[in-house]
């Protein structure tokens, strides 16, 4: 890699700035190499950041840049725990430093460095409540503070719990709560909810068929609202026409006292939720024997029956 010749500090700094980066791919190269890469002296970056401000020089850009990825290198290790790559982190922090580059201003008295650091955190929290779960566990603001929060926090009773020789719980105990909760300046009730959002798992709503070819049983097979389904809901149409107009024509085709007795042993409900009249008060209207209104009334349904398969 060539050089310019000299000893002022921009001499110190590659012909083209970005030709220090490998490709992307190896990881470790590349840690290696933005460690490699020179940082600049506080004239150096004031000079840079308002050639970029007043001239919008790209070459100014990418020198502020590269001179801080090791910063976004060393903030990225703090959130290997979340299971996520470190060069996706990497990546996400080198976008939130390519942001702050861009709305430095060098005249507000402070360095890039502690600027830039809100910005790469930014975006790293971001990425990683994009893509921890499945599902967000923090939308808002303040749930995003206490995501992360919480988590620090708990790792801070894990590492308490060991150096002491205990065994830490994996859940919170409510004195631990109640602390969090006190530091955080949060309600109890908060922490809670975001401990329970944090401890579950995500589960497929339609799992794939296993290796045997069976479908797997998943959340798909009981939240379906059966309701709506298409043919569900023209079968309900059709009970419901059944229901009304259907016993209605079907009730029609009977003789005046079969119809009667249906209604009264079927269809009758007085307001104290009793049914209609029994065999033997309809046999002693009628005078004739319960068995006989027994099988008027089995007649009378089978001719609904048949009717009611006609209608529909």
């Amino acid at each position: 890699m060539k050089f310019q010749t000299g000893v002022n500090a921009t001499a110190l700094a590659p012909v083209n700035p970005w030709g220090m980066v490998p490709a992307l791919g190896n990881l470790d190269a590349y840690i290696t190499a933005v460690n490699r890469l020179p940082m600049l002296t506080l004239e150096e970056e004031q000079r840079y950041a308002r050639d970029l401000r007043d001239h919008n020089s790209v070459d100014a850009a990418g020198r502020l840049v590269l001179s801080h990825l090791r910063l976004v290198v060393s903030v990225s290790r703090q959130y290997l725990g979340y299971g996520l790559p470190q060069g996706d982190l990497i990546q996400e922090g080198n976008v939130g430093l390519m942001k702050a580059v861009k709305r430095f201003d060098p005249e507000q008295g402070v360095r890039l460095v502690s600027y830039a650091l809100h910005w790469i955190k930014a975006e790293i929290h971001e990425y990683i409540l994009k893509n921890w779960r499945m599902v967000k566990v923090a939308t808002t603001k303040a749930q995003r503070k206490l995501f992360f929060n919480l988590r620090s926090m708990k790792q801070g009773f894990k590492t308490d719990a060991m150096e002491e020789g205990a065994t830490h719980r994996d859940t919170l105990s409510n004195a631990e709560i109640d602390m969090m909760a006190e530091q955080l300046k949060v309600k109890r009730e908060e922490v809670m909810e975001m401990e329970t959002r944090m401890s579950g798992g995500d589960v497929l709503l339609d799992p794939s068929p296993s290796d045997d070819g069976e479908q797997a049983f998943g959340p798909i097979a009981y939240l379906a609202d059966a309701a709506h389904e298409p043919t569900a809901m023209i079968e309900s149409h059709q009970r419901d026409v059944l229901a009304s107009d259907g016993i209605a024509a079907a009730l029609e085709g009977l003789d005046e006292r079969s119809r009667r007795i249906v209604e009264e042993r079927w269809l009758k409900v007085n307001d104290d939720g009793s049914g209609g009249m029994t065999l033997h008060e309809l046999a002693a209207e009628y005078k004739v024997s319960a068995e006989r209104i027994r099988q008027i009334e089995v007649a009378a349904m089978k001719k609904m029956k048949k009717a009611l398969v006609e209608y529909a």
